[in-house]
């Protein structure tokens, strides 16, 4: 029996004190803030899991800690604490006032796998026969067609591909506790919250926007996402390699800008991070490859935060080459280098082609709001969540709705987790001061009927 791939069919409907849309690393903190204030909260994440972007990450700038030991513990507290609901693997369709709440339509995808009763054991994914290009893993990974997303997944559950899936029967025949659903459909989720918090992250832009950079030609011109993988402990080769023979990098060069700032890409703005990030991997790669040749081509370094003009000066320090200019062409060559085209500004405008064996595009952030037009609040014209007030950066200029993280603009992890700990305060505020004027009512009950203690 194959995956049933139909329109959504059930419907429940439940109430809670705030929603919070997005389970990355502002959407966790935002929800901790107001879940410790004993308010009932529900996080709605897309992905099969929560973390965010921040969960693949290897190393956070400036400090270079360890990005999964950092957002571990934040997913661990949410999933484990009495006043937060997590509803993973499902989307926002609509936010729109109702009386003196707001009503969010969700749709819960299927997962192929019956959460009340699966135990996390992983069998289904150690006998599926398939395997398929990781998303986790920025495609250069390789996982089964029904698998836990990722090692430290909150939470624990399987979910089925149906793209992938040969209907076998495998995964039903290795599941100890007959929790494969193959026939499993879309649910229909309606919830009244008093309180809104939009913290929907971001996604990187396509590496083939300058289409003078032939990134589709060469599978050694990478994002950044994808270097992250290369990069962690817990990444898939455990080391850095090309992709497109498994040979270790010689010569490695970072592309600055490349997807920012730039009116022919329809991102005139700076994503704030691509700079510091950069330097990061840089640094990073320097330690795994001490022989390898590394060089940033820049158009200005943006070191605006605590401690990052040090962190450049280190970087310079450990040998990186830094190029201010703009590359104007990439050209894959027979032997699997690029070479790069360069006005080298600080030397007199001197156009220069250097040969590298591996380039980094530094991708630009976009918002990742991928509801429609009523998701209950206004957007800029770049696409991320209009904040009409600057006294308060939460504040999305609707009642009851605001605003966390790289929804409102590119930032840092730091610069995320401050404002999510502003849009906690913001609909905190917004909850007292409707409790206290009589228009709240009472907590709704968990979501027992759609997998209330972790999904």
């Amino acid at each position: 029996m194959s995956p049933a791939n139909g329109q959504a069919t059930q419907q429940q409907e439940i109430r809670y004190d705030a929603v919070v849309v997005g389970g990355g690393i502002a959407g966790l903190q935002a929800a901790l803030d107001l879940a410790d204030q004993d308010y009932q909260v529900l996080v709605v994440e897309k992905q099969p899991s929560i973390g965010g972007r921040m969960i693949s990450l290897s190393k956070v700038f400036p400090t270079l800690d360890c990005a999964s030991c950092i957002t571990t513990p934040k997913m661990s507290a949410a999933a484990h604490h009495p006043n937060i609901t997590l509803m993973t693997y499902a989307t926002v369709d609509a936010i729109e006032p109702a009386g003196d709440h707001q009503r969010l339509t969700l749709t819960k995808k299927p997962r192929y796998v019956d959460t009340s009763t699966c135990i996390g054991c992983r069998l289904c994914e150690y006998e599926c026969p398939v395997e398929y290009p990781d998303p986790f893993e920025e495609g250069i990974g390789a996982v089964r067609a029904i698998a836990v997303p990722f090692a430290n997944a909150i939470p624990q559950y399987a979910v089925l591909n149906p793209d992938y899936c040969i209907a076998c029967g495998a995964c039903v025949r290795a599941c100890a506790s007959d929790a494969i659903r193959l026939d499993q459909q879309p649910e229909t989720v309606t919830v009244e919250a008093g309180a809104v918090v939009l913290a929907t992250g971001f996604h990187l832009n396509s590496t083939t926007l300058k289409p003078q950079y032939h990134a589709t030609e060469s599978k050694d011109i990478i994002s950044p996402l994808h270097l992250e993988r290369l990069l962690a402990p817990h990444g898939p080769y455990g080391r850095v390699l090309r992709p497109s023979d498994g040979k270790i990098p010689e010569s490695v060069a970072f592309v600055l800008c490349a997807g920012s700032r730039d009116q022919s890409i329809g991102v005139p703005y700076c994503s704030r991070v691509c700079c510091m990030y950069s330097i990061k991997q840089a640094m990073l790669l320097s330690g795994a490859l001490p022989t390898a040749d590394i060089t940033l081509y820049y158009m200005d370094i943006r070191a605006f935060g605590k401690g990052f003009e040090q962190f450049y000066q280190n970087a310079k320090a450990m040998g990186i080459n830094f190029v201010k200019g703009k590359v104007a062409r990439i050209a894959p060559q027979s032997d699997g280098d690029m070479v790069l085209r360069v006005e080298a500004i600080e030397d007199g405008g001197q156009v220069m082609e250097n040969r590298h064996d591996l380039v980094v595009l530094a991708q630009g952030i976009v918002p990742d709001l991928v509801m429609p037009e009523n998701l209950g609040a206004a957007r800029e014209t770049d696409g991320f969540v209009k904040r009409p007030d600057p006294l308060r950066p939460a504040w999305t200029g609707c009642e009851g709705i605001f605003v966390a993280g790289t929804a409102a603009g590119p930032k840092d992890i730091v610069d995320s987790i401050m404002e999510a700990g502003s849009a906690a305060m913001e609909a905190s505020h917004y909850l007292a001061q409707k409790r206290a004027a009589g228009g709240a009512e009472a907590p709704a009950l968990q979501l027992e009927v759609i997998g209330a203690s972790g999904d």
